[in-house]
């Protein structure tokens, strides 16, 4: 949603790549071009002259004047003034003293408020909580109908004693259901509320009777990202006819220009609670102001990939890789292909790789990137036997043929996965020395002769093995594991052109993994 923004702040700051000192003209001509790429992104006008205003009062104080690198402080500067307007720190839903916790959903027919709800409910369901979905929106047609649907996808209860289609009373619905979570140790209660295509008397009425009748501990307010302007004046209207006290955004990867997400923390007051990022309903996270910020200006959102990471790397098997390094056991295909399917469990390879900083300058080359080379890779593990998959220099040519054939693949293919698999393991065991662990690859290599050193300096720093093969970024489970696309180099972050300091770009081999790769 945020590309073009991100592109134009992109272009303004490399502009001031080079300068010793910035002038004032200096400061005032990048604050008018990051006001024009705002009002392009459709940010509400009182949000751009006020977030502009704050920019150019500390560009040109002490904090730039005085910096070793000032273009570099006034992209600080912006990034902090981003998450200032985008809310400042993440908020976190208010519970309820006594048990249920009541969440009432509005907003606009067509922002998807139903389908949020089932998201909602899935996301507090994992949790830990036992939350009930309400189907109050008696009268958008099989309204009802889809949040069962969603309810039983999420594994969550659906409360639905009417069978809407214009048909029952929804203040009723949202009174009873309050009892009925009472009654079954339900602890949040989700109330899916009608919504209109435009703002009117009835609906805002409708609203204020089901708030008053169940009295809930948050009004949420769902916003279709994509409406624009018009998004954030009905977030108005409702905060001014039914009180919200929260804000969701949904259809974030939408291609508009997304001017309501960076308008709506500061034009209604409340704080942006999640966000809803696709069709599915695992496509839903928490906001965080600060990685939202990191991602318009082309920083990456590296939190947020540690912590897919986490979710989808198992305890047994994080302790597996550890007890493993710990033991000075040798890294097996097994593990590999354990690494690779948790990988693909985070989502498209492109939205992963999308998240390390620096990768907003590399759109074309990740909308290429096709997830069918990794369900490659991991066919021609599958189609060896455990013996070779364990040990694979038992693997010759006759070997190398069937699995080929197995798998659908040419013994080419083959011979370049385990060619890239020896370089990984020889990764590994250099990894165990240099944490002291046995193995001893680092302790051997730090006693090697000042000749051998300036010989792998010459190949450029890390080693052409380190260099060739893939690895999880720094801080995943079992960091160091080779599970992301061949040529990505986890150790070429640090330092770089228009990023922020500690930030470079990291080294893809995109054609080894475009979707023009005939297989």
């Amino acid at each position: 949603m945020f590309d073009t923004l991100s592109d134009r702040l992109s272009g303004i700051f490399g502009k001031l790549r080079g300068k010793g000192r910035l002038t004032d003209a200096d400061i005032d001509a990048t604050a008018r071009e990051i006001r024009l790429a705002l009002l392009e992104a459709d940010v509400a006008l009182p949000v751009v002259k006020s977030f502009i205003f704050r920019v150019k009062e500390r560009a040109r104080g002490s904090e730039v004047s005085q910096a070793l690198n000032p273009a570099q402080q006034v992209i600080k500067i912006v990034h902090e003034e981003l998450v200032a307007v985008l809310g400042g720190e993440q908020r976190r839903l208010q519970f309820a003293k006594q048990p249920p916790t009541v969440l009432m959903l509005a907003g606009l027919q067509g922002s998807g408020k139903t389908t949020l709800a089932g998201k909602l409910a899935r996301w507090l369901r994992s949790q830990g909580h036992q939350p009930l979905l309400v189907a109050a929106d008696l009268q958008r047609p099989n309204a009802v109908g889809q949040l069962q649907v969603l309810g039983g996808q999420a594994g969550v209860e659906v409360f639905a004693p009417e069978p809407g289609n214009g048909v029952g009373d929804p203040v009723a619905v949202a009174t009873a259901s309050i009892e009925h979570a009472r009654r079954s140790a339900r602890d949040i209660v989700i109330v899916d509320t009608a919504g209109r295509l435009g703002i009117d008397a009835e609906m805002m009425a409708q609203a204020a009777a089901i708030r008053d009748a169940v009295d809930p501990d948050e009004v949420i307010f769902v916003i279709d990202a994509m409406v624009g302007q018009d998004a954030v004046r009905t977030a108005e209207a409702f905060r001014d006819g039914v009180g919200i006290t929260g804000v969701v955004l949904s259809k974030l990867d939408g291609d508009a220009r997304g001017g309501a997400a960076l308008s709506v923390r500061q034009v209604t007051g409340q704080p942006i609670l999640f966000a809803s990022t696709g069709e599915k309903l695992a496509d839903f996270d928490v906001f965080h102001p600060d990685r939202m910020a990191s991602r318009i200006l082309g920083m990456g959102d590296v939190l947020t990939l540690i912590e897919q990471a986490e979710q989808a790397f198992d305890a047994d098997q994080k302790e597996k890789m550890a007890a493993k390094l710990m033991g000075g056991e040798q890294f097996t295909l097994e593990d590999f292909l354990d690494q690779l399917i948790a990988v693909r469990r985070m989502g498209p390879i492109a939205n992963v790789l999308a998240m390390m900083p620096g990768m907003g300058q590399m759109k074309d080359q990740l909308a290429e990137v096709d997830d069918k080379h990794f369900d490659k890779v991991t066919a021609i593990i599958r189609s060896m036997t455990p013996g070779e998959r364990t040990n694979p220099k038992i693997i010759n040519g006759s070997r190398r043929a069937r699995i080929a054939g197995g798998s659908g693949v040419t013994v080419m293919d083959v011979n370049q996965l385990l060619n890239r698999f020896a370089e990984a393991q020889k990764m590994m065991k250099q990894m165990g020395g240099m944490m002291g662990l046995p193995g001893g690859g680092g302790r051997r290599k730090a006693t090697k002769s000042p000749k051998n050193k300036r010989k792998g300096a010459k190949g450029g720093r890390g080693g052409g093995a380190r260099q060739r093969t893939g690895g999880m970024p720094a801080g995943f489970p079992g960091g160091g594991m080779p599970q992301l696309p061949p040529g990505f180099d986890p150790n070429a972050l640090g330092g770089g052109d228009g990023l922020p300091p500690g930030v470079k770009l990291p080294k893809l081999d995109f054609n080894k993994l475009t979707k023009r790769e005939k297989d």
